[in-house]
């Protein structure tokens, strides 16, 4: 039994090591990082959002629960999607569409309707980059090893996550507004979505089972 465990974590310290020394895998991280700072701005930050806008507090209850109903049909979308197209397309256009949903915020009146419509598109993006994050590191590195490298990278995660709450309080301590905050999260997006074109995907061919 201590032989065979000392394999397994020889076996894992060697995954370990070749992920880290592979420029894909850590590229992913990169877009998981921005994926965490997004996540935790939002629901963290959100309600302060509605309130600076005069607007009351149900709109900012409302948001978050279409955000999670959002979420439901994003992530099955994004399951769907990777059945058709490589995993970094779909996280190309999901931190893409993040980007763009964050300038049209910026740019649109701000009334109720325009939170829950930017709720909308929020949840349809929400963890949508799950699915084809997963699917990407079991393509680059098999499945024995999965849950580690993964957690690996949603360690990276709850990094962004942190520092997108942390911040976004800064932001509004020292300067009474989220500007610079969804400036900032506009620009991460748009870096993850490139990150993502770059990554060494291989294609896995679906076999044809005869009647």
């Amino acid at each position: 039994m201590a032989a065979v465990s000392k394999n397994t974590f020889g076996g894992v310290r060697t995954a370990v090591k070749n992920a880290l020394a592979d420029p894909s895998y850590l590229l992913l991280h990169a877009g998981f990082f921005t994926c965490g700072f997004h996540v935790a701005l939002i629901v963290t930050h959100l309600p302060g959002e509605v309130a600076l806008w005069s607007l009351p507090a149900s709109v900012a209850s409302w948001s978050l629960a279409i955000i999670g109903l959002g979420n439901i049909a994003g992530s099955l979308l994004a399951g769907w999607c990777l059945s058709r197209h490589l995993g970094k397309y779909v996280l190309f256009c999901v931190y893409g569409s993040r980007a763009l949903l964050v300038l049209l915020y910026l740019a649109a009146p701000k009334t109720e309707w325009t939170f829950y419509v930017f709720a909308v598109g929020l949840g349809f993006s929400w963890l949508a980059t799950v699915p084809p994050t997963a699917g990407v590191i079991s393509k680059l590195f098999g499945t024995r090893y999965l849950a580690t490298l993964f957690g690996l990278t949603l360690l990276l995660h709850q990094t962004g996550g942190f520092l997108g709450a942390w911040l976004g309080g800064i932001a509004i301590t020292v300067r009474g507004d989220y500007l610079w905050m969804w400036y900032a999260d506009a620009l991460l997006a748009a870096m993850a979505a490139l990150c993502n074109l770059p990554i060494r995907e291989p294609r896995v061919e679906r076999s044809v089972v005869p009647a």
